[in-house]
């Protein structure tokens, strides 16, 4: 037995509560090294006078490694256990210790794994409304214009032109307001909304005045109105929250500029001199913008300040969430004291990262609800557009990626195939529409919730920012026989119908290695996913698909 890839740790994704009574425990191994896993507890006060054993399921295997799975219903939990593992020649104990050839229970208090007590206020809730919805993303400046009264003159760019970095071409909340029906008609029932508050660029991630929406795009009462009537529609929305920056122009740092350390906003930056300067540069920034100056998260007074405006848009406009621009770059203590505040000011309202890589340690119930799963992005690239993944491969990669975090948090992930952050997926597969459609199966069954950027219904291309960022195309996105929204709008309907949950998630290869395939159990069905993008055609469970293709099924019925 290969004792270095055994792994457990306590209060993590390996040893986590889902409720009152009940606690996931998981354990790696090598991969192919252990045949049966069994973990034994009781009670941490009875361990060395009873013990329950209980066998354990493989639930997932990645490149290198195995998992296996549990989830206790516990009477007592107090709980104390340590796993029997059996290799096909031999039997260990593995505990605090290490694996082991015995183990004394009348000793285990020393070194058997435990989780001391189930606290309700450590439990890490799921919001059913996040991990049930399929969202969509917005850049405000490029999908609608509704307002026609409104001051044109900032616009520059004719729409359906190419932006550049400074294009503004007039989409604003007038013109999602305008569009819900046809959201909601594709499939859609969440929206996240690029910033919307006072700034001088179109992206608005440079914001002067946090209560203060935009003149471009509208004003406070537009807000409510498109608020008012997604929830009247059964849908929900969740705003950008910059807390890592601010602009240049916002009063305060304005004030630092002036009066140097004798601003009472001194502290409020993160200054390397009386003052801050741009040549050189001696205060933080955003990346190397000089014009985004970074919030000094450690202070008590900003703290106050970026957490009383996130109460502000709950309490006054009734928003769902919010998603946390470059989250982590500010400070773990903000986000458990704003987490704090947010839960405390409406239960369901959700957090969401902007973590590109694994924030495992953000995902504990303290500070987000999930992130931006970008770890999901890059794997879909590997496989449908770079050719760096074969199908073994994105199933191995695509079950380390649920391994890094609780089934909590699988169920809450937002998963993308691009954003406005990276370039159009249809762009890095070069048009392939084919590979498109096998994309949006797999984004659509992953647990967690899927996200779709606006336009990737009309097949817009675009490389990096600001070409993802095109005008929306409406001639497309309302043609009839769309066949890219007649599939997300049936993808949305399956999920809805099947209400999916983590548990019962399989995601493996045939025995030729050609299909990928991926099973999500439901509340009401089971949704099996066949894909092959090889050149040739393969069969698993009876199913045969062609190379490039992909079938869905739901109750064992094909769907699409």
């Amino acid at each position: 037995m290969n004792q270095f890839a055994l792994e457990h740790i306590i209060d993590s994704a390996y040893s986590f509560p889902v409720s009152e009574n009940e606690i996931v425990l998981r354990l790696r191994t090598a991969a192919g090294d252990i045949e049966k896993a069994w973990v034994v507890y009781e009670s941490k006060y009875k361990i060395g006078e009873t013990q329950k054993k209980e066998l354990m399921e493989k639930t997932n295997t990645g490149r290198l490694y195995d998992y296996y799975s549990i989830k206790l219903k516990l009477e007592d939990t107090r709980l104390a256990y340590v796993f029997y593992l059996y290799d096909g020649s031999d039997y260990y104990y593995y505990s605090e210790d290490g694996a082991t050839k015995g183990y004394d229970f009348t000793k285990g208090y020393y070194n058997f794994f435990q989780y001391p007590y189930i606290n309700e206020i450590d439990i890490h809730k799921k919001t059913k409304w996040l991990s049930q919805s399929s969202f969509y993303q917005i850049f405000i400046d490029r999908f609608c214009m509704g307002d026609e009264q409104k001051d044109k003159s900032y616009i520059n760019l004719k729409w359906g032109n190419k932006p550049t970095p400074k294009s503004f071409a007039g989409g604003d909340l007038k013109g999602i307001i305008s569009k819900l029906d046809y959201i909601k008609n594709i499939g859609c029932n969440a929206l996240y909304l690029t910033p919307i508050f006072k700034s001088p660029s179109n992206h608005k991630y440079d914001i002067v005045d946090y209560f203060e929406i935009d003149e471009h795009f509208g004003t406070g009462q537009d807000l409510k109105t498109l608020v008012k009537e997604l929830h009247r529609r059964n849908m929900r929305i969740v705003l950008d929250a910059v807390f890592n920056h601010v602009s240049e122009n916002n009063e305060m740092f304005k004030d630092v500029v002036k009066k140097g350390r004798e601003s009472k906003y001194f502290d409020y930056f993160i200054i390397h001199g009386d003052k801050p300067e741009k040549e050189p540069l001696n205060y933080e920034v955003f990346a190397g913008c000089a014009y985004m100056p970074k919030w000094n998260t450690s202070n008590p007074e900003v703290r106050k300040y970026l957490i009383s405006i996130a109460l502000y848009y709950i309490k006054e406009f009734d928003i769902d969430g919010w998603r946390l621009d470059v989250s982590d770059e500010v400070s773990h203590d903000f986000w458990r004291a704003f987490r704090k505040a947010v839960k405390e000011c409406k239960e369901d309202a959700v957090i969401i990262g902007e973590n590109w890589h694994d924030a495992s340690v953000y995902l504990r119930g303290d500070q987000y609800d999930s992130i931006m799963n970008y770890a999901f992005t890059k794997a879909a690239l590997d496989y449908f557009a770079y050719n760096k993944l074969d199908t073994k491969g994105t199933a191995y990669k695509l079950n380390e990626i649920l391994m890094r975090n609780t089934d909590t948090v699988n169920d809450m992930m937002l998963n993308l195939l691009d954003s406005h952050d990276t370039d159009r997926f249809l762009n890095e597969v070069k048009g392939d529409r084919k590979k498109l459609y096998s994309a949006l199966c797999l984004l659509y069954l992953f647990p967690g919730a899927p996200s779709i950027f606006y336009g990737t219904e009309c097949y817009t291309l675009g490389g990096y920012d600001p070409d993802c960022r095109r005008c929306m195309d409406w001639e497309t996105a309302l043609l009839p026989d769309n066949e890219a929204i007649l599939l997300i709008k049936k993808l949305s309907e399956i999920r809805q119908i099947c209400e999916f949950s983590f548990e019962g998630t399989v995601i493996t290869v045939s025995d030729d290695e050609r299909i990928l395939y991926m099973k999500r159990c439901g509340k009401n069905s089971v949704a099996e996913l066949y894909l092959n993008q090889t050149d040739k055609a393969g069969k698993y469970n009876n199913v045969e698909v062609q190379p490039g293709e992909y079938r869905l099924f739901v109750d064992g019925g094909e769907a699409i």
